[in-house]
């Protein structure tokens, strides 16, 4: 079961009679709109996974769906939230050097450019979109673990400045799945070009890394 909680963020007010949709990453199926109670909640039975919120059409919440996940509001009004990750300070800007061979990537109508590995030259190019077309570049299809993953590696990043070594994933998913799931084989499993360290980040939007691969 999984609970979203919209409420006013300086007043705790519960919002009403408010549609939420949820998303799921495995699928892409939607469910809902399903309105809020008069506790602002909106009940979905669902299983946990990785996906999105919508409240009232606009993206709210993405990551980690499970329990309740309370979604506070400035303003009934407030401009939606792109699909970019999870907030905080992501690197910016273009590490194209002189002499560098990039790959012009086409991604939804744009031409986003990627170093000779997949990496992102600018990683504030990154979205949802250019994951699914670079993941299927490599020869990977995303489902809801994969964008698990994904999600985790982002708001690492967003909360400690740095990517998450191999050993931070395995802390994390052998307690968000299981001892088997989250082991260092089954990731690599997931991402066989490179591990969740290489692979991974490419498709998270984060630069290289000289850790543990």
């Amino acid at each position: 079961m999984i609970a979203v909680r919209v409420f006013m963020k300086f007043t705790n007010e519960p919002l009403k009679r408010t549609p939420v949709v949820i998303q799921m990453d495995a699928d892409g199926v939607e469910t809902g709109p399903i309105p809020t109670d008069r506790t602002g909640v909106a009940h979905f039975d669902l299983p946990p996974g990785s996906g999105k919120v919508l409240v009232s059409g606009v993206e709210r919440y993405h990551g980690r769906l499970e329990g309740e996940i309370p979604v506070a509001l400035w303003s009934v009004t407030e401009s939606a939230n792109e699909s970019t990750g999870a907030p905080g300070e992501f690197p910016a800007g273009s590490n194209a050097y002189p002499g560098m061979t990039t790959c012009p990537v086409e991604v939804e109508g744009r031409t986003i450019l990627t170093d000779s590995e997949g990496y992102l030259v600018n990683p504030a190019d990154w979205s949802e979109a250019f994951a699914k077309v670079q993941a299927a570049r490599e020869g990977l299809t995303l489902t809801g673990e994969h964008w698990e993953v994904i999600r985790f590696l982002r708001k690492h990043y967003a909360e400690h400045g740095h990517q998450a070594s191999v050993r931070d994933m395995i802390k994390h998913f052998r307690k968000l799945w299981d001892a088997e799931r989250g082991s260092n084989r089954y990731l690599h499993t997931l991402f066989p070009v490179g591990g969740p360290q290489k692979q991974g980040n490419r498709l998270a939007g984060l630069l290289r890394t000289k850790g543990e691969h």
